[in-house]
């Protein structure tokens, strides 16, 4: 779940204002026709995660070799709110797509003209659990279908932690991180660290919709509805919150405002210049890609958020939604078409193999999931130890305008951290009236 440049924003809104010289009229931007006397469709896809572009192309192409008549586009823009914005920009070109992403309640509102029911494709019968599909249910009807599943914590080195002398079973408590992140820093120069932790700073979606929602949980009830229809933000465990990030900021990488994703993953963790950093399994490929040998060293720490047992949060990535806009050729077409990724065998193969995803769906063998990190997400989601994502419940911009905004101006020390929530509480009843 990881970001893509300010930079590609910047095209993408560039690039759909020179399309929207040019557009449709507003339908969706896939096409139907003859071709041989069969039906010729174009499907066109507008998709968030970076982390498996390349893998989900090679799928598109798989498809296509056994589907001749059906040609699919895949554009592939940024992540979180990177993506939400350049939907609204892609949207506005008038050259909408035919399969896009949705995360929750807020795009149910804003996309309601665009969105297709979804209640009888094959693969929403097939989803492994109905929670998985309750943020995008709407007046009995589903209007997308899960990515996959994924959870996130402090995923940490190993090989770090034995040569440090510490364990990871032994962090209960939010005191306990902190004694053993003081360890591991009292031997900072030993094991060759430049931190700790690397915080990514930069990157707001860390610190507001999975950090901050670790701790927002409880306060709706482990429910994203809920968060979605609040009109105040609580904030009840926000000292815990305080402490957790700060201590992940006095032992990371400095400085913590110019690091980013990028640099996070690929240039501290998995190089081991660091033992521990705030992610999911989303990370895996990239750690696998830049260091092989690292990838089977690598755990997942559950964040203490409380007194109460340690809970991994595992939500949808994103759903895919089809856009009801588009030709009703193209509309089924693009429903058979996740259908046969989720629910073939071929399809299912590819999920687990190469996206190594944690399927959201009935009739995968779990034994076959591919990396460390998703077999502990795994294991405690079949345990029922898990938190909801509440932040998919976040009012439209909050990360972005509001809360990741106020704490890097907390971490940055242009503000204190108790100034930062009150006006994060402040924007979010504004946003609800």
């Amino acid at each position: 779940m990881r970001k893509q440049s300010s930079l590609m924003l910047v095209f993408v809104l560039l690039f759909a204002t020179v399309l929207a010289a040019c557009g449709n009229s507003g339908s969706g931007g896939g096409t139907a026709s003859k071709n041989g006397g069969k039906d010729a469709v174009t499907i066109n896809v507008f998709q968030f995660k970076v982390e498996f572009k390349k893998q989900f192309e090679a799928m598109a192409q798989k498809y296509m070799d056994k589907h001749p008549n059906v040609k699919i586009n895949i554009e592939t823009v940024g992540g979180g709110n990177d993506y939400g914005q350049a939907l609204k920009a892609k949207i506005a070109s008038k050259n909408e797509p035919d399969i896009f992403n949705i995360g929750g309640p807020e795009d149910l509102k804003q996309h309601a003209s665009r969105l297709a029911d979804l209640s009888d494709v094959k693969a929403t019968k097939n989803v492994i659990d109905e929670a998985l599909l309750a943020p995008v249910q709407k007046d009995g009807k589903t209007y997308g279908i899960p990515m996959n599943q994924e959870g996130y914590g402090l995923i940490y080195n190993k090989e770090i932690f034995k040569k440090a002398g510490v364990k990871a079973e032994d962090i209960k408590t939010l005191d306990d991180l902190e004694k053993v992140t003081k360890k591991i820093d009292s031997q900072k120069d030993k094991l060759g660290l430049s931190g700790v932790f690397a915080l990514p700073g930069k990157e707001k979606w860390v610190l507001s919709d999975h950090g901050a929602s670790m701790f927002l949980a409880s306060d709706f009830d482990n429910d994203i509805k809920k968060a979605a229809e609040a009109k105040t933000l609580p904030f009840t465990h926000k000292d815990l919150f305080k402490q957790y990030l700060d201590i992940q900021n006095k032992y990371s990488k400095q400085p913590v405002a110019s690091l980013d994703y990028s640099q996070q993953v690929e240039e501290l963790f998995s190089t081991g210049k660091v033992a521990m950093i705030q992610q999911g399994n989303w990370a895996y490929p990239t750690i696998a890609d830049v260091n092989p040998e690292l990838a089977d060293k690598v755990g997942l720490i559950a964040v203490p958020t409380d007194s109460k047992e340690l809970t991994i949060p595992v939500g949808v990535a994103n759903n895919w939604a089809v856009n009801k806009k588009s030709d009703e050729k193209v509309q089924k077409a693009a429903k058979d078409f996740l259908d046969w990724l989720y629910t073939s065998d071929e399809g299912k193969e590819i999920v687990m193999k190469d996206f190594k995803f944690i399927p959201a769906y009935k009739g995968y063998d779990s034994s076959k999931i591919a990396d460390p990190l998703s077999k502990e997400i795994y294991k405690y989601s079949k345990e029922g130890k898990t938190t909801a994502w509440v932040f998919k419940g976040y009012p439209t911009g909050y990360t972005d305008d509001a809360l990741g905004a106020y704490l890097q101006d907390y971490l940055t020390g242009k503000m204190s951290f108790d100034e930062a929530i009150k006006k994060s509480q402040d924007a979010w009843a504004k946003a609800r009236k």
